[in-house]
């Protein structure tokens, strides 16, 4: 009886493994295959982003009925034109910025005298220098003396020295072919990437929906339907981000080739394209862009103004446009979390080299947008994008099994920032509970877990035990009819969000006392959990509650439970097995407290109303709650006398229950 399930389990993590271990290796041969054939993967991706660039400008023409055949062509030469008409402008003036070289060398070496006499420790430095030359010539003494020891070279007849022949030796004419081939071969490689990149980008633009239709068959969706619209609009955003921040970047770039014009750098086209092209890549591509124009102003002017105007022009250009422009252009982020994108740019700049730098960030957009639209490749999302990996209630789960509440603590108040304790509680605190729920059900948490787990909630909920229930101060309206919509929506979306807090005043006399309210745990460590919440929830709205574990529910303990004061019984279950066990509870509950109100709070995942109807009526509970929120409000609505008499039982329904 013991075995099978022994192995029954090995086999599932032989298969896992297996698993994990066909995964990597699956990973290793497409590092591989993207390394060893970069020669062909580089222009298939630099063709796939500059068809995400042109697509929108292919569907303007379209729409003014220009053929697709045409529109493609037409921008697809509109485009490269450009960017030949670029790369011969960048060889113009990479050709005059090596011309110009040599003048500065006078400069800098005034520059660098200059920086010696003013620097401390000058004769320290000298002096060190004097001795290297010094033992350098030491070295090379023994060299020179030797090579006189041979004597002059003398012929065999004479005494008289010989005196060397010059030899020089020439190479052929190369033919016109050589010519040619000398000349044409630093060029093959450029044309032949240029033309695989034009033809792919042809390729995609004409064949667009097939590529599409062959992906979603590969993705393996059930739903074409909404994985087609999904894929569409996925393609739309790519195409809008990466058009708008090529016109964004390549806008800097002229900022910064305009400026270092009017400031008097040398090439300032050059630089303005380089900057263009180098804020592509993230945090560091405006510092690269930077260094160069930094050290030519260094070289140019004998002065240090240039370097300082060039440097203030960066640090004034560049914080602009990152962030006042970025954001109310195509908002805060480009989807990816930070660390996706340093690992991002390692990664392929490790494969790449200098273009895949250049290329990461857009690859890694792509590959996160297609893992928010195809389900297989959702982990793509997870690993790069910069949404939560975990949902609120999976970190509270999360946190509570770590034994850290201080950590969700700290994520708690964050929400009380906008909504109120009472939707924190249902929205996130309750559906960790069920996850925890639900683990428990299949034999994943152990007693020692589910100890570790009551006693975190404990102590989150004595964490929160200072924190108002009242919903964060909005922004007023400005009329009546805005304060009526707002509070309206409110109610509709949360409605549990400004339940009122009862001052002592306001209870019924009898409902004054120390505990008014007992929370009393259905059945295992997880009901106590939500207990404890909802006692702490009850205390804030001025129902002071005691939480009871589910031991006190048994026969043996029953009679000694301490009842004093107590009006409301909350029998709090988030298992929906035990039917049996909540009628036998009430029945108890109702022998010793027959005067109190007894709410069973049913907080299941996925519970209609009808099934907490069946389970009340089976049980024999006064009232039911399918939330904290709505147990809070029952109480609430109990202990005031201008709402008891609409949900409290009748005393023929109190005694007819009784009775049963």
């Amino acid at each position: 009886m013991i075995r099978q399930p022994f192995k029954a389990r090995t086999s599932e993590e032989l298969v896992a493994l297996l698993g994990a271990v066909a995964t990597a290796i699956l990973a290793v041969i497409i590092i591989a295959t993207l390394y060893f054939g970069r020669e062909i993967f580089i222009p298939i991706a630099m063709a796939i982003l500059l068809s995400f660039v042109l697509a929108p400008l292919v569907g303007l023409l379209q729409r003014i009925r220009v053929p697709r055949g045409i529109a493609v062509v037409s921008v697809v030469i509109l485009a490269f034109g450009l960017i030949f008409a670029m790369g011969s402008l960048l060889a113009s003036q990479l050709t005059q910025l090596a011309g110009d070289l040599p003048r500065y060398q006078s400069t800098i070496s005034e520059k660098i005298q200059s920086f010696r006499e003013t620097t401390a420790g000058r004769g320290t430095l000298e002096r060190a220098s004097g001795m290297l030359k010094d033992l350098s010539k030491e070295l090379d003494k023994p060299n020179a003396e030797s090579a006189p020891a041979a004597g002059p070279l003398l012929s065999p007849k004479a005494a008289t020295p010989l005196s060397p022949v010059p030899v020089e030796v020439r190479q052929p004419d190369p033919g016109a072919l050589e010519s040619l081939r000398a000349l044409i071969s630093p060029l093959l490689h450029p044309l032949a990437t240029t033309g695989i990149i034009i033809i792919f980008v042809i390729f995609i633009l004409l064949q667009r929906e097939d590529l599409r239709n062959r992906l979603i068959r590969l993705a393996g969706s059930y739903d074409l339907q909404r994985t087609t619209a999904a894929l569409d609009d996925a393609a739309a955003r790519l195409s809008r981000l990466f058009l708008i921040q090529l016109l964004l970047n390549g806008t800097f770039g002229v900022v910064i080739g305009i400026g270092l014009w009017l400031i008097g750098i040398p090439s300032a086209i050059l630089w303005g394209i380089l900057a263009a092209v180098l804020r592509f890549v993230p945090y560091i591509g405006a510092v690269i862009a930077a260094a160069f124009p930094l050290a030519l102003a260094v070289a140019v002017d004998p002065s240090w103004s240039m370097l300082l105007w060039t440097l203030a022009l960066f640090l004034v250009v560049e914080p602009v446009v990152g962030h006042v422009i970025e954001p109310m252009v195509y908002g805060h982020s480009t989807g990816l979390s930070p660390v996706a994108v340093v690992a991002s740019a390692t990664f392929w700049t490790a494969l790449w080299g200098p273009i895949g730098l250049v290329l990461a960030t857009p690859l890694t957009v792509c590959l996160v947008v297609l893992g928010r639209h195809v389900e297989r490749l959702e982990f793509l999302d997870v690993m790069f994008g910069d949404r939560p990996a975990l949902s609120p209630p999976e970190i509270f789960y999360q946190r509570m099994l770590a034994g850290d509440p201080t950590e969700a603590a700290e994520k708690a108040e964050e929400f009380l920032k906008e909504r109120s304790l009472s939707s924190y509680y249902d929205e996130v605190a309750l559906k960790g509970l069920q996850l925890a729920q639900a683990d428990s059900e299949r034999g994943a948490l152990d007693h020692e877990r589910l100890a570790k787990i009551k006693d975190a909630v404990a102590e989150f909920a004595t964490d929160l035990s200072e924190q108002d229930d009242r919903p964060p101060p909005k922004v007023s309206a400005t009329t009546d009819a805005e304060a009526t919509s707002a509070v309206e929506s409110v109610a509709e979306d949360a409605p549990y969000e400004n339940l009122p807090i009862l001052g002592k005043s306001e209870l019924l006399p009898e409902w004054q006392s120390e505990h008014p309210v007992l929370c009393v745990a259905g059945r295992s460590l997880i009901d106590e959990a939500a207990a404890i919440m909802l006692g702490q929830l009850s205390t804030a709205h001025g129902l002071k509650a005691r939480v009871e574990a589910a031991e006190a529910l048994s026969t043996a303990n029953i009679f000694r439970l301490e009842t004093t004061g107590v009006m409301i019984v909350c029998l709090v279950y988030l298992d929906l097995s035990a039917p049996a066990h909540m009628r036998y509870a009430v029945r108890r509950l109702r022998r010793k407290l027959p005067q109190a109100i007894i709410i069973l709070g049913c907080w299941m995942k996925d519970i209609d109303v009808g099934g907490l109807e069946r389970l009340r009526d089976g049980a024999r509970a006064d009232l039911v709650a399918a939330s904290l929120g709505e147990a809070v409000k029952l109480c609430i609505e109990l202990a005031r006398a201008d709402k008891q008499s609409d949900i409290a039982p009748k005393p023929e329904q109190r005694s007819a229950t009784t009775a049963a």
